[in-house]
């Protein structure tokens, strides 16, 4: 459940549906769809394999399995990137906490296609909910993996399902959603270029949460006992069909409210309470109702994938720098504010500094999605595949030969990690170059 929150999240209930529609619709869902299970999942369980073998964080587990090597960059890459991604993520999680707060006081009026704009570009209420948001993530990682993030998972994963399930079926009622269910189903591939490949391929390792080490440093807390090739098909699964739930919650309800589908980063922030604001005319409670149950869905999502990353962080303090958890995350805390703070600014008064053409909450996006993830997920398939023993790769993912199922699926598995994905993801790499 913890490494399942950790994929599910904001990449899809806000991301994978505004990627959806800047690239294409469906055809942007069959990439998707196949990186998911030839590509990602490959690379999931090259983390997880990693992370099970060592017992330890990102850094620890490099200086374990090759001591002295330039491999120990990797561990410091990983270490870093989920952080950059924090610093944003809180930003966005933030602008949930806000509407949600909306929902439950005053609902969505008239005002709602100027809420957004006015909400990120006055500094200090984006500045607090991002505050507020980072807050929650620290207090659940200071809580430890039993206490704090896997209770916290157990609960909210299941409401989480629950919620977005009851908004899907509201959304695919509403008037016109028809045209939104076919845009999702129906692909044009007419409209399948590089660009969408690399695009649906990035968005599967930004949902995954691949190449940060999130997924190591939560198998590095697995029992040797668990299997990895069932976590990690649970974990992928689970992602990949909240993302088509959210898809099809979101996306119906953009085209019935007549809105442009590839509207970015705002999509739902700025199309959904609108068609709130529409319902609440004919059925205010209903319509509070269901805007509270969506954003609330917002939040948890958010949560389970911040908790996440921020324990990366921690968990390098603890294990490596001898820190006890709460100087750590208190550490990561004060860190990941700064640079959200800065991220938050760049809607409002830092609008106009640029970094390579970039606002910085658009850099720190693309610099993680496009580079770092990539590239992170690249030196892992290549550690598992080539430097790492193949008699030790498959002991630990057979549990030393006991799962017969694990031991019938491995070669093909390890043909994937070995040869496919390297190739594959060098190619995205480029291409986002």
């Amino acid at each position: 459940m913890a490494m399942a929150g950790s994929a599910i999240g904001l990449g899809n209930i806000w991301r994978f549906p505004y990627m959806v529609g800047q690239y294409g619709g469906a055809v942007f869902i069959v990439v998707y769809l196949t990186a998911c299970i030839f590509l990602s999942l490959p690379i999931l369980l090259s983390e997880s394999i990693i992370g099970r073998s060592t017992q330890s964080g990102t850094f620890g587990a490099m200086e374990k399995l090759a001591p002295g090597t330039a491999w120990k960059w990797l561990g410091l890459l990983t270490v870093f990137s989920p952080l950059i991604i924090l610093s944003f993520y809180s930003v966005v999680g933030g602008w949930s906490i806000e509407y949600l707060w909306q929902s439950v006081t005053s609902g969505f009026g008239d005002d709602v296609s100027t809420l957004f704009g006015s909400f990120i570009s006055a500094p200090w209420g984006a500045l607090a909910c991002h505050t507020i948001f980072l807050a929650l993530t620290a207090i659940i990682v200071l809580a430890g993996v039993k206490s704090g993030i896997e209770k916290f998972n157990k609960v909210s994963l299941p409401v989480l399902f629950i919620l977005i399930i009851v908004i899907m079926v509201y959304s695919l009622n509403l008037p016109g959603a028809s045209s939104g269910v076919s845009y999702m189903l129906k692909p044009d591939f007419s409209k399948l270029t590089p660009s969408v490949v690399a695009a649906a391929m990035g968005q599967s390792f930004f949902s995954l949460s691949l190449g940060v080490g999130t997924i190591l440093t939560y198998s590095s807390y697995m029992k040797k006992s668990d299997n990895i090739l069932t976590t990690g098909l649970g974990s992928a699964g689970f992602d990949l069909l909240f993302a088509l739930l959210a898809g099809f919650a979101i996306m119906p309800a953009v085209f019935a409210a007549g809105i442009e589908p590839g509207a970015g980063p705002g999509l739902i922030f700025e199309t959904l309470p609108f068609i709130f604001a529409k319902m609440g005319a004919a059925a205010p409670v209903v319509s509070r109702i269901v805007s509270i149950l969506f954003f609330v869905t917002i939040v948890i999502a958010a949560l389970t994938s911040s908790i996440s990353m921020c324990e990366v962080g921690v968990a390098y303090l603890v294990e490596e720098k001898g820190m006890s958890r709460l100087k750590a995350t208190l550490l990561i805390f004060a860190g990941t504010w700064t640079l959200g703070t800065l991220c938050s600014l760049s809607f409002g008064p830092l609008s106009e500094v640029h970094l390579f053409g970039d606002t910085i909450f658009d850099f720190c996006d693309k610099l993680t999605s496009n580079y770092l993830m990539t590239f992170g997920s690249l030196l892992f398939v290549l550690f598992v595949g080539w430097k790492m023993d193949r008699a030790a790769v498959c002991r630990e993912f057979t549990n030393n030969g006991t799962l017969r199922a694990n031991s019938f699926l491995f070669g093909l598995l390890y043909f994937l990690i070995r040869y496919i994905a390297p190739v594959v993801i060098l190619i995205i790499f480029v291409t986002s170059l």
